[in-house]
């Protein structure tokens, strides 16, 4: 029997009413194992509905009150995390390490969630003038909504409710329709870590359930994640609708290795960051510029190593790279290794055969690593979503440079080098929002913000971190003046002297 999901509106399963259902794959097989509940309008509004009316309450509630709910799910999705990682690899298709790592991820905006009370502070000003006292104050917005991306159905979403909610939000969250279960589950356990009802609400869907939150009147802001087109159209809508918007989208990050490097520590990095997750994740390094003569020597290393690793299912423990999300998908990627060779570059390990023994229809690709790549390559200009690494030559850091702010993505990048000059010079002349100095992906922890420059980023403001605080609260400054005691009014005794 095939499993249904449907939506979690004010506290409960709300079972889909619109008769429309999207399908859920194991990309280890093929196999359509889930059929998932598509919104209506009518149900985008019933979840916007019941989180305004839960705002009202939960607006007023406590720091303690919304901190030590939050602790209790923390300390649930800890307890839970490899069934939420089991529901990741099902439909996502991440070998269980990958997910078992993204749902910790998420578990670090928990934490900064948690403790929350002092990112809340305000300040205040005294004696400014005779009497008078200004301070200012961090107050929620409302309804926020949520659009997360396919490829962490568990840490995007974690981004981006936790602080929301601790800063005394309601939210409604639509997940990607294609690994929508532990959306869900979460829902669950923040229901049982003692949520009120409506705090939080799922509804799934596609375009329709999109544009609605993008325009409903009482959604007063909107976070997202995923491709850049997708963000600028995001940005742009909920934007002419008076909404708050974060927008983050796609990317092409840049590994800059210089003749100094450690290129056995740099081969090690970048076979991680390119092949890890399949290659789907918006930090992913799809694109090493090797400087002067050691261009040969880094393709030969990072090649050794890429043909060693094991590609299966998800849930096999042995394998170390997973399938590709849809069959589709697959074939995209795949297009970009097919047409390599004829856009100029060096096609060094073409992963486009490959097939898992037992798995035949599941949507395998392997590694795939293109080397003397031209800027005019599609593979080179595309963010393409999947494990394929392009290798760049250039003569200088000045050439590597101006090749790296040229892309239109600026989302992060990571330097490899001995030489703490040059990593200086780097972190402040090249643009991107997040660096990385012999580290390849350089996600920042939960108390620095994450987000890109460029087309990486719509919006001002960062996710997570004080940005995200920032993004979730409205400030209000208050002026103050009282009148002296003493001048209290004829017959009020306050127990003070008179001045007069």
């Amino acid at each position: 029997m095939t499993k249904i999901v449907n939506h979690w509106i004010g506290g409960k399963t709300a079972e889909g009413a619109s008769g429309t259902h999207g399908p859920v794959t194991n990309p280890a097989t093929g196999e359509v194992t889930t059929k998932v509940a598509f919104a209506s309008v009518e149900e985008v509004d019933a979840a916007v509905a019941a989180a305004k009316d839960a705002y009202r309450s939960w607006s007023q509630s406590s720091l303690a009150t919304r901190t030590s709910i939050l602790f209790r799910f923390r300390a649930l999705v800890d307890a839970h995390r490899d069934e939420i990682a089991e529901l990741i690899t099902a439909e996502h298709g991440k070998v269980h390490s990958d997910a078992l790592g993204e749902v910790a991820r998420g578990l670090e905006i928990v934490d900064l969630a948690c403790g929350i009370n002092v990112q809340l502070k305000g300040e205040l000003s005294t004696q400014v003038a005779s009497r008078v006292d200004v301070a200012s104050i961090r107050q929620p917005l409302g309804v926020v909504a949520g659009i997360t991306p396919f490829n962490f159905p568990a840490m995007v979403p974690m981004w981006m409710f936790p602080l929301a909610i601790a800063c005394g939000n309601t939210f409604v969250l639509k997940p990607s329709e294609k690994d929508p279960s532990a959306a869900v589950r979460l829902a669950e356990l923040m229901a049982e870590a003692g949520l009120p009802d409506g705090v939080f609400n799922v509804v799934h869907g596609d375009k329709l359930a999109v544009d609605r939150l993008l325009t409903h009147p009482d959604v007063k802001a909107v976070s997202f994640v995923g491709s850049t087109p997708i963000a600028r159209y995001i940005h742009t809508t909920a934007s002419a609708n008076g909404k708050r918007v974060q927008a983050l989208g796609g990317a092409k990050n840049h590994m800059l290795v210089l003749p100094d490097a450690d290129l056995d520590a740099a081969a090690d990095a970048v076979v991680s960051a390119a092949y890890g997750s399949a290659g789907e994740r918006c930090m992913a390094i799809s694109a090493v510029v090797a400087v002067g003569a050691i261009g040969d020597t880094l393709v030969e290393k990072i090649r050794e190593r890429a043909e060693k690793i094991k590609i299966g299912p998800g849930d096999d423990p042995t394998s170390e790279m997973g399938p590709l999300i849809t069959k589709a998908h697959r074939d995209k990627v795949a297009s970009y290794v097919e047409n390599a060779a004829a856009e100029g570059a060096e096609v060094v390990l073409d992963g486009t055969g490959h097939t898992v023994d037992g798995y035949e229809d599941g949507h395998w690709i392997g590694i795939s690593l293109l080397d003397k790549v031209p800027t005019s390559a599609k593979a080179y200009q595309d963010e393409i979503f999947g494990p394929v690494l392009c290798v760049l030559r250039t003569e200088t850091y000045e050439e590597a440079v101006d090749l790296i702010n040229a892309s239109p993505y600026g989302n992060g990048t990571a330097i490899f080098t001995r030489d703490g000059g040059a990593a200086r010079r780097f972190q402040l002349e090249v643009e991107a929002g997040m660096v990385g100095v012999n580290v390849p992906i350089p996600v920042p922890v939960g108390y620095h913000s994450f987000g890109g420059w460029k087309d990486s980023l719509f919006g001002d403001h960062h996710i997570y971190g004080n940005d995200g605080t920032h993004f979730y609260t409205r400030g209000k400054v208050v002026t103050t003046r009282w009148p002296d005691p003493a001048d209290a009014p004829a017959g009020v005794d306050l127990g003070f002297p008179r001045n007069h």
